[in-house]
């Protein structure tokens, strides 16, 4: 036991604890960077579950009301919410192109790309704002001003509360996320990553991934709902 102590210290006196970014708690940068990836994807996976229960409201009372979920979507532009997907798949590149920058000393490659991806996200944001808006001036906010013209009105307004509650929780990740991206950002102009520690940014991208994927799932579910029948 002692022999094994003396070859941890001498781990730590000749080894990566020289490095600054290594806490004291880790004995190298790569136990430490597996221990960060462990944490967010625990953390990602408690997000799950969060959307989970708002999703699986959203699918029983789809169940329940076929024909206002239906009617509902179709007060949805369609436009705006496939021009939002095309926008976000376009972020997720980048970011994954600034992950792959950080790991291989890229810093104003970073920096390129993180700025790239937080320009799509503020684009994502600023086009919900107009949708926002849209459904602000016909009334279609749920509450006692709420006003839809058809026989499933309430249920209408089930679905438009649902829809607002899934794409707001959406649009607040995006925004946490932006935040993270610019302190990311700034860390990568002042040149903090290097391939040997780049675990910020790869983070940074797994939680801003995840964000897309929730957003390809609630855009069929809300915006292509019985669409095609409709339609016809």
């Amino acid at each position: 036991m002692a022999d094994g102590l003396v070859a941890h210290v001498d781990s730590h006196e000749h080894g990566e604890a020289h490095h600054p970014d290594l806490q004291h708690h880790f004995e190298t940068l790569g136990q430490q960077h597996e221990a960060a990836t462990l944490g967010m994807w625990v953390f990602l996976v408690t997000e799950v579950m969060f959307f989970g229960g708002l999703l699986m409201a959203y699918l029983l009372y789809r169940v329940w009301y076929p024909e206002a979920w239906a009617e509902g979507s179709l007060e949805l532009d369609i436009v705006l919410g496939g021009f939002n997907t095309v926008v976000l798949i376009g972020s997720s590149l980048t970011m994954a192109l600034a992950v792959r920058a950080a790991q291989t000393g890229l810093p104003k490659a970073t920096v390129r790309w993180l700025l790239l991806t937080m320009a799509l996200g503020l684009t994502f944001l600023v086009v919900k704002f107009f949708e926002y808006k849209h459904k602000w001036d016909l009334n279609h906010i749920p509450g006692e001003n709420f006003t839809f013209e058809g026989p499933h009105a309430p249920q209408v307004e089930i679905f438009i509360s649902l829809y607002f509650a899934l794409t707001g929780l959406h649009a607040l990740h995006m925004v946490i996320g932006f935040g993270i991206l610019s302190v990311i950002t700034w860390m990568a102009h002042r040149k903090r990553f290097t391939p040997e520690w780049s675990t910020p940014v790869e983070l940074s991208g797994l939680y801003w991934h995840f964000v897309d994927i929730v957003w390809i799932f609630l855009f069929p579910l809300l915006y292509l709902v019985d669409r095609v029948h409709q339609l016809n």
